[in-house]
């Protein structure tokens, strides 16, 4: 059986700390309430777009790992109900569209960031 780490300021213990903040960030209803492959899809778009390159909906579509075309056509729908992505024209090609974030979105990170920062200074 492996070792239980017993320092509070071990990683894993740092990393769960995180997890229960994260937990009760969404059950205060702080933010919108998503199921693990909706925040999946979100991190998969949120990476390319802070990177700057948006991806399209075709390429969202195409994520295989996260799902079959149809599922991740619901997912996209559903994070733009919540209001975390919209679609936007390409400057060049108006048949494209790219999925980016939404402030809310933006505000979603900015509240895991500080529940990631306040976590780790827990562990100093």
């Amino acid at each position: 059986m492996a070792k239980i780490p017993t320092s509070v300021n071990s990683p894993s213990a740092v990393y769960m700390r995180f997890l229960r903040l994260v937990k009760a960030l969404e059950g205060a209803g702080s933010t919108p309430q998503m199921d693990a492959n909706e925040s999946a899809l979100l991190n998969a778009l949120a990476e390319r777009w802070h990177a700057g390159h948006p991806m399209t909906i075709m390429q969202a579509m195409a994520l295989s790992d996260l799902g079959s075309p149809a599922t991740l056509h619901r997912r996209i729908m559903r994070l733009r109900q919540l209001g975390m992505i919209d679609a936007a024209e390409d400057d060049t090609d108006t048949r494209v569209r790219h999925l980016v974030l939404t402030p809310a979105a933006v505000d979603y990170f900015e509240k895991l960031s500080k529940t990631l920062r306040s976590a780790a200074s827990a562990a100093i």
